[in-house]
């Protein structure tokens, strides 16, 4: 359908409301109207669409024709105005009348400007009432854990949105869009499939999109990570104006994807070892020859109590195993055990020493 057919459409259906909620509405009336409604799909969409946001804005329809504003119209109703005497209806506005009678034409041309009046105030309060109802339907907030907490959030779609330690987001859901703001730290997001409503995850100057699918985002001293545990997402830098297009990546579940100034590097594991790296959701962190100093960082994340590597000899020692994030004594009392470690506790602090 072509720009001008779509607005001649709406233009239309606008006058009908118009004219249904402006005066006496008989039979023949209603039987014209079905008969314009069954014409084509696209004029049933149009008259629902706008009759649904006629009936979300009436006190907007009473503001917007003029009324006391400490006096909201009642839903269908317009207070009665008078344009100009000189203007005239258009014709190829309001539906055709001229085989409803004689009184029916009488009447219409007696009133045409009120007609005018009335769709021209339809079609102002209708914009602005469905500009006011998608805001009104605008879902916003925040949610975010301490230190050592884990949070899951069922949100206003069905998706579940679990938050690691330390991290917060911004959630804003309306009738177009899904939008998560990870301001801090890590999140999982199992996303309940709705195709008209990409959810939209925004982080350190990236995008990623998915439907209806299973994922982790992470900040983490600017650098991004994206694990995939099933489905599809897309990655993709959040474009500004004037800025260059740059690739978009394709995520499959079992993906793991680390974004940074340098550029973007995927790997393609299973997705058993996807879940693993998420295994903090049931309480643990997983370590497969990992540097010492990179585990003392991940258990540092959930913990005031701080792991200090005091020799870079001892950071560069292998682990691997599942420890619960939650104990890290038990964890250095375990590296004592294994590895040439003497730790030395202080009052908010783990030293570990070579020794």
């Amino acid at each position: 359908m072509s720009v001008p057919d779509s607005q001649q459409i709406e233009h239309s259906a606008a006058a009908w409301l118009a004219r249904r909620d402006a005066g006496p509405w008989s039979a023949d009336d209603q039987a014209q109207l079905a008969a314009w409604l069954e014409r084509s799909v696209a004029h049933r969409i149009a008259f629902i669409r706008l009759e649904h946001a006629w009936r979300q804005s009436g006190r907007l329809k009473a503001l917007g024709a003029g009324a006391d504003r400490g006096k909201a119209a009642a839903c269908g109703q317009i207070p009665a105005t008078q344009p100009a005497a000189n203007q005239r209806l258009p014709t190829d506005v309001l539906p055709d009348v001229r085989r409803r009678g004689h009184g029916s034409r009488a009447r219409l041309v007696q009133h045409p400007v009120r007609y005018l009046a009335v769709a021209a105030i339809t079609l102002l309060t209708l914009s602005v009432g469905w500009g006011w109802w998608h805001y009104a339907n605008t879902i916003e907030a925040d949610y975010q854990t301490t230190i050592g907490a884990l949070d899951t959030v069922k949100l206003a779609d069905g998706s579940t949105v679990t938050l690691n330690s330390d991290s917060r987001v911004h959630v804003t859901f309306s009738n177009a869009r899904r939008s998560i703001d990870l301001q801090q730290g890590e999140a999982y997001f199992a996303v309940a499939k709705d195709p008209g409503r990409p959810f939209v995850v925004h982080a350190d100057g990236r995008r990623v999109t998915a439907v209806g699918t299973a994922f982790a985002v992470r900040r983490d001293a600017g650098n991004l990570r994206v694990v995939v545990t099933h489905g599809v997402v897309r990655m993709e830098a959040d474009r500004s104006p004037g800025a260059a297009r740059q690739a978009t990546t394709l995520l499959p579940a079992g993906s793991v994807a680390v974004a940074s100034a340098a550029g973007v590097l995927v790997r393609s594991d299973s997705v058993q070892q996807a879940r693993d790296l998420l295994a903090w959701r049931n309480g643990y962190l997983s370590f497969h020859d990992t540097p010492l100093a990179n585990a003392a960082a991940e258990f540092n994340r959930y913990n005031t109590h701080k792991i200090v590597i005091a020799d870079p000899a001892v950071g560069a020692l292998r682990i691997g195993g599942n420890f619960r994030w939650s104990n890290a004594d038990a964890f250095v009392r375990l590296l004592e055990q294994g590895f040439p470690i003497h730790v030395v506790r202080r009052d908010d602090t783990l030293v570990l020493q070579h020794r």
